[in-house]
């Protein structure tokens, strides 16, 4: 037994998206395309596809606690994901059960609203979430609009996102990839903030001309956390992570899937 070969480990702990675009299925693809065993927490039932969000289940926060327990009590993660997480109560009890575990890589998506527009996140919950777990994880993964609410300004330029990631670190407390997808331009140029070593990585690719675009946030939060579960450094899980997206976009983009906003292509890299 002692000769067997070990996994790459992640947890993802979001909610669950039916269409298989987003949420935990989306995670689930890129962790195995990526070449990491992946493992899942449920936190919601969502019912959604490529056109919008019908409705929410949350699971039970206890139930979502022990499935947290269950994982990494048996099998262990190299790294965790975190996405949607919608109540106040859900988000403390997410962090209270990961911290006996000491984890250091952790890469959490801030979900506040999917890309059809809809709101996933309480508005009460926005303060626990950034107060209160943000300074407990490694790296966070905001878009534009989430950036907006967890700094309470309005973004209008490519030039604010040096400092706005400086700001989110919370005085270099978490490492900070913001994304720049929302903003104008011919390229797409993400920030990446390594709160360790001060250090400011512009992330530059060109933009598709692509209505599948859901789940693009799960997926790079995912591809992030799974680079770390290999043992990449922060700067570098950036870089290949952003990589990653930016291939999945633009492979996604020749296929038709839905009547709204279509998936990326999680495994561009092994079948077309």
């Amino acid at each position: 037994m002692g000769n067997l070969n070990t996994y790459r480990r992640a947890l993802t702990i979001a909610g669950s998206d039916p269409s298989g675009g987003a949420g935990l299925q989306a995670d689930l693809k890129t962790f195995s395309a990526l070449g990491v065993y992946g493992m899942s927490a449920v936190v919601a039932v969502v019912d959604e596809n490529t056109v919008g969000v019908t409705g929410v289940h949350p699971i039970p926060v206890p139930f979502v606690e022990g499935q947290i327990r269950s994982c990494l009590d048996d099998i262990g993660a190299d790294a965790v994901k975190i996405g949607m997480l919608h109540s106040s109560e859900l988000i403390r009890a997410v962090r209270d059960t990961l911290e006996p575990y000491k984890i250091s890589n952790i890469v959490l998506d801030p979900v506040m609203v999917a890309t059809s527009g809809d709101p996933l996140l309480e508005d009460s919950a926005v303060a626990t979430l950034r107060d209160e777990l943000i300074p407990h994880v490694g790296v966070i993964t905001p878009n534009v609009p989430e950036a907006e609410i967890l700094a309470g300004c309005k973004i209008d330029s490519q030039e604010q996102l040096p400092d706005l990631a400086r700001q989110l670190s919370q005085g270099k407390r978490v490492s900070v990839l913001l994304k720049a997808g929302h903003l104008g331009g011919e390229h797409l140029t993400d920030i990446f903030y390594n709160a360790k070593t001060g250090k400011m990585t512009p992330l530059s690719s060109p933009r598709v001309d692509t209505v599948n675009t859901h789940g693009t946030g799960c997926t790079l939060s995912s591809a992030f956390a799974a680079f770390l579960a290999h043992g990449a450094d922060l700067d570098e899980a950036a870089t290949r992570s952003k990589a990653y997206i930016a291939a999945a976009i633009a492979a996604g983009a020749k296929y038709l899937i839905g009547h709204g906003h279509g998936p990326v292509h999680h495994f561009h890299n092994l079948w077309k």
